[in-house]
């Protein structure tokens, strides 16, 4: 099964549709979205097309094949107007030999943890940074943001293929992977 794994839309319609026309060209099975799907926040500027009625029209397309956790911008009425459950603190996934921890990032991160231990992966959105990085035995992901990148990152999300990871911009170009990310290779072995 091929994931596709985004985060931080805040309401762009411009770039959710660049973002559905991704998931598109993956010809991924899924996606998982982590949070902050449709407000734009008191700390973000308005991103370009700044649309959240519209974003809900785009997603809704998608609603059976989307996986959502609840970010710091979600409410209980975004879950009236969203097709899909948008309001799970967090999700798990059984990756086989690793467990798959994913949330919005404001509350598990790398400075508090959720309950995982070595070999496990905390992945999550919230920063707008991409992020593969080891701590304690745990890797932490982080697809960046979809419509606001942060620290001169690029528009963009991650997909999950055959136990590997893959970080790309919204025009298809792979930006980082499993393999340049050392210490995922040897948590791998």
């Amino acid at each position: 099964m091929k994931w596709f794994i985004a985060s931080d839309i805040h309401g762009s319609a411009y770039y959710c549709d660049l973002m559905i026309r991704r998931f598109q060209a993956e010809k991924a099975d899924r996606m998982i979205l982590l949070g902050d799907i449709l407000y734009h926040g008191p700390r973000n500027d308005l991103p370009e097309e700044y649309a959240p009625k519209k974003v809900i029209e785009q997603l809704s397309a998608y609603a059976d094949r989307i996986l959502c956790v609840r970010g710091n911008c979600e409410a209980e009425v975004d879950q009236m107007v969203l097709p899909f459950p948008v309001l799970a603190e967090y999700a798990l996934m059984d990756l086989g030999r690793s467990l798959l921890f994913i949330t919005h990032g404001h509350v598990y991160h790398k400075n508090h943890l959720p309950p995982i231990h070595a070999g496990d992966i905390l992945l999550h959105g919230h920063t707008h940074i991409p992020v593969c990085m080891e701590q304690d035995g745990i890797m932490i992901m982080n697809p960046g943001s979809v419509s606001i990148p942060k620290e001169d990152s690029w528009h963009g999300y991650m997909v999950l293929e055959n136990g590997v990871f893959r970080w790309k911009d919204l025009d298809g170009n792979e930006k980082m992977n499993w393999e340049s990310c050392t210490a995922m290779k040897q948590m791998n072995q």
